[in-house]
């Protein structure tokens, strides 16, 4: 019998291949695909003699009704009791005779017990589950899975785990959907996208039954029907396309990969032309796609966690005549805003930038932006207020990155700069490139950016030295925005681009120098690596021909800036130690020619260090003293400190550099209010927790914080606290610290629960959503952990706990307190970090701490 009902499955499926090519309707097939296995599955069952009070159950994709050709078909045995011998051997021989006849299942056996518990530990699983649809077997134990599930599901924590997975899931991804090859079904702007807005609605009771369609989203007031015309487009499209990746590579294949996509582009109808491949034009309508699912996801996931998480009804802040902020989100006051004055459009973003309160747009903000793009015209470009703001955007102190790229999101950029507007979602066929032009070209603006954040020291610390005296670095973002833009219109597109950006410099007003400055850039951005990788940087004549193309030691920073960024721009792989000492070889050996001088480190860090010997002087201290402990210490550790830390901890350590007992030294903060507070003690496992732990017993607030490890393995943390009342007394308090955390340190002892405290009136009346992002660094040596969140007494200590708890080990941190906001980040180690689902949980767990204030009641006010 299998061979004869394999053969028919395989005949089926050669049908359904056959008429979609010949009419192809992705719903029509997905659902026929389905309903074969079903009708296949259910025979077996019935054959089998598996246990009459067992119900055979669909889930996942499958349990939705949506199969695709080479998926797995996942399954699930719902049992009334642990089976007995015979019943379980019978099981095996189902799931056994499944695969012989060609079907690749995915199953799973439990209880109803065994469901609900799993569902309860694991998102994925409760997801799956969400969707399980009765096969065979007893309807009964199922309608009681079902009812235990629902009776358990809390719609408001499923969606803040759901839009967590999918933060993580679009890091995998660098946050962009225009990867070459990108990956249709997990990747931004792919079909996960949809599928969680339909989950997260299915769980919350906003959509009924399995297989509600898009409009069921409009009947509920979530979406307009337009907008739900969109989606059903941009899925019919993904759909469409995953369905032809499966027949083409015989096998489940959900990355639109080289190998594909010139016959996908001939099965869609796409031919070759004069300007570009066939894959290209069939390409760029992804992308096209995926954007538009961007947006839509965007906008529904707020309005879902309108619904289901609603902020508290607090009055919306105004902030100009035309904008205010709604419950952390930029919202417009009039829909018409940007019609009556379009130069808002722009506005908008600078606005993003300046109040990092602000966490995202409002839908009705992202609607009437997306309806106002058309009035972006030449007159609109021409418009000295929108240069002016689009110059003020460049010079930005935080927020440029994020921003740019939702401006390119929703066609924003490109209809500002339309020669930027021709290189989005162009592809780079030049095998090193992984990103269109233009997520290449923002990528590499992100990496300047990075270049000037401490935080981010530890990856490459001589571009962040170079970048910190740099002076208006902002002239370096206009280069990355032009440096490839001239791509695909044949001949150089170096010397078209310089001849780009020549224009930008003369609309927008940039001084001659500032003008000369980026012209050089762009048409020189890539002398710099075909010289370190080409030539030999050793030798004096083509360091001396590479200083006179060169000319300055300006134009020399900027382009060794540039082309780090710009290399490690192109694909997480290219860039390598070697490519890295190559340049910076070159960058050195440049520079003694260009000055004259041998300069072994940035000018800046070497003040910064002269004045730090200038004060040990004062204390009657050798020159030498500081050598044994400096060997010790990296440029991270430079960067992080200024001359005073510098000295007055050389001062404390360098006759205990191999320090048996911990050394702890306390003192008036230098600078203000406050203690300052130094711990050297050989490195252990949740130290940086038992610190924090000590201070919070002590009633003591840390509002800053930087944690170095040294070569030798010695922790060297400095803690700037604050607290004890304005009746304390410093000097004793400097006793207390230096005898009591000295002991505390070395303490064997379990870490204790937080001592808590009161919340600020401000946090509990204007409380913002907590964020926790762990992505790999640069180097993927370490992850960075970033956290956001209103402060509270003891939520250091609670982060730390838990990151002790987890067994990570803290290699930095930055910890930040503005006013009663926290923004910390932290560079870790540890194995959890390798195993997303251990950096979910990680992630869930310390939400759990830094969400806590937001259930704090509000004091009545008299």
């Amino acid at each position: 019998m299998s061979a004869a009902l394999r053969e028919s499955v395989v005949e089926a499926r050669q049908a359904l291949r056959a008429a979609y090519l010949k009419d192809p309707k992705p719903r029509r097939m997905l659902r026929e695909h389905a309903e074969l296995i079903d009708r296949t599955v259910r025979k077996l069952w019935d054959d089998a003699g598996v246990p009459r009070a067992a119900a055979l159950v669909a889930t996942g994709g499958y349990g939705r009704g949506e199969l695709y050709p080479c998926s797995d078909i996942d399954l699930l045995v719902l049992l009334a009791a642990e089976p007995s011998e015979a019943e379980q051997a019978a099981l095996e021989r189902l799931i056994g005779t499944m695969w012989d006849i060609g079907l690749e299942i995915g199953h799973s056996v439990r209880t109803v017990e065994g469901c609900v518990e799993a569902a309860a530990g694991d998102v994925t699983i409760a997801t799956a589950l969400l969707e399980a649809r009765h096969l065979a077997g007893s309807k009964a134990l199922h309608r009681r899975l079902a009812k235990e599930l629902a009776a358990r599901r809390d719609a408001t924590a499923f969606f803040g785990a759901k839009k967590l997975e999918q933060e993580q899931r679009h890091a995998k991804h660098q946050d962009s959907a225009y990867a070459l090859e990108p990956n249709l079904k997990e990747a931004p702007g792919g079909l996960r996208d949809l599928q969680v807005i339909q989950w997260i609605a299915r769980a919350s009771g906003i959509t009924g039954a399995i297989g509600s369609r898009w409009s069921d989203l409009v009947k509920a007031g979530m979406i307009e029907p337009g907008e739900a015309r969109s989606l059903a487009r941009h899925e019919a499209h993904l759909q469409d396309l995953r369905i032809r990746l499966h027949y083409l590579a015989g096998r489940r294949e959900d990355r639109i990969v080289f190998d594909l996509q010139n016959a996908l582009a001939a099965q869609l109808g796409d031919a070759d032309s004069p300007t570009r491949r066939a894959s290209e034009a069939m390409m760029q309508r992804y992308y096209q796609t995926a954007k538009g699912v961007t947006q839509l996801n965007t906008i529904l996931l707020q309005n879902l966690e309108a619904r289901l998480a609603p902020r508290p009804d607090t009055p919306p802040r105004a902030l100009n005549e035309r904008f205010e902020v709604r419950s952390e989100l930029l919202h417009i006051k009039r829909e018409d805003s940007f019609r009556r004055e379009p130069t808002a459009i722009l506005e908008s973003f600078l606005l993003m930038m300046q109040h990092q309160e602000l966490r995202g747009m409002t839908a009705r903000t992202l609607r009437a932006l997306w309806r106002a793009r058309s009035l972006i015209n030449n007159s609109f470009r021409k418009d000295p207020v929108a240069r002016l703001l689009f110059l003020q955007m460049l010079q930005q102190p935080r927020g440029i990155v994020h921003e740019f790229r939702r401006m390119n999101q929703y066609g924003i950029l490109g209809l500002y700069l339309p020669e930027f507007g021709a290189i989005v979602g162009q592809m780079q066929h030049d095998l090193f490139h992984v990103y269109t032009v233009d997520q290449h070209i923002l990528m590499v603006l992100r990496n300047l950016r990075r270049f000037t954040m401490p935080e981010f020291a530890h990856e490459f610390p001589l571009c962040t030295e170079l970048m910190s005296g740099f002076e208006r670095s902002w002239l370096l973002y206009v280069a990355a925005l032009y440096h490839d833009i001239a791509k695909g219109r044949g001949g150089d597109h170096s010397t078209l681009g310089a001849q780009e950006v020549r224009s930008f410099s003369r609309r927008h007003g940039l001084a001659a120098d500032d003008r000369a400055l980026v012209e050089f850039l762009v048409e020189k951005h890539l002398a710099m690596s075909h010289v370190a990788q080409k030539q030999d940087v050793h030798d004096p004549d083509v360091v001396r021909a590479f200083a006179e193309m060169v000319g300055d030691e300006r134009r020399l920073i900027a382009l060794y800036l540039f082309t780090v960024a710009d290399v490690r721009g192109t694909s997480p792989k290219v860039w390598n130690g070697w490519k890295a000492k190559l340049l910076e070889d070159l960058f050195r050996a440049t520079r003694r020619v260009l000055t004259g001088e041998p300069l072994a480190r940035d000018a800046a860090l070497a003040e910064k260090q002269a004045e730090a010997v200038r004060l040990l002087r004062l204390y009657a201290l050798d020159d030498s003293v500081k050598d044994k402990l400096w060997a010790q210490l990296d440029t991270a550790y430079f960067l992080r400190h200024d001359a005073q830390e510098i000295a007055w901890q050389t001062r404390n350590l360098h006759q205990k550099i191999d320090a048996v007992a911990p050394v702890v030294r306390a003192r008036l903060a230098p600078f203000g209010e406050g203690l300052q507070v130094m711990i050297y003690t050989r490195d252990r496992e949740a130290l940086f927790a038992r610190i924090c732990g000590y201070f919070e017993r002590a009633g003591f607030n840390i509002v800053e914080a930087k944690v170095h490890t040294t070569r030798n393995g010695y922790a060297l943390d400095t803690f700037l606290v604050m607290g004890q009342g304005p009746g304390a007394h410093y000097r004793d308090l400097i006793s207390m610290i230096e005898s009591d955390l000295a002991i505390d340190v070395q303490s064997e002892e379990p870490l204790g629960p937080p001592r808590g405290g009161r919340v600020s009136r401000r946090v509990r009346h204007f409380p913002i959503s907590p964020s926790v992002d762990i992505r790999p660094d640069e180097r993927g040596a370490y992850y960075v952990l970033s956290i956001v969140a209103s402060d509270r007494p003891g939520l250091l200590y609670d982060v730390a706990r838990t990151l002790a708890r987890y067994r990570i080990n803290l290699q930095t941190a930055r910890v930040n307190t503005l006013g009663d906001r926290v923004e910390d980040v932290f560079l870790i180690t540890g194995a959890p970090l390798t195993d997303s689902r251990a950096v979910l949980n990680l992630e869930q767990d310390l939400l759990k701490p830094l969400a806590l204030q937001q259930a704090a009641p509000v004091a009545a006010v008299g």
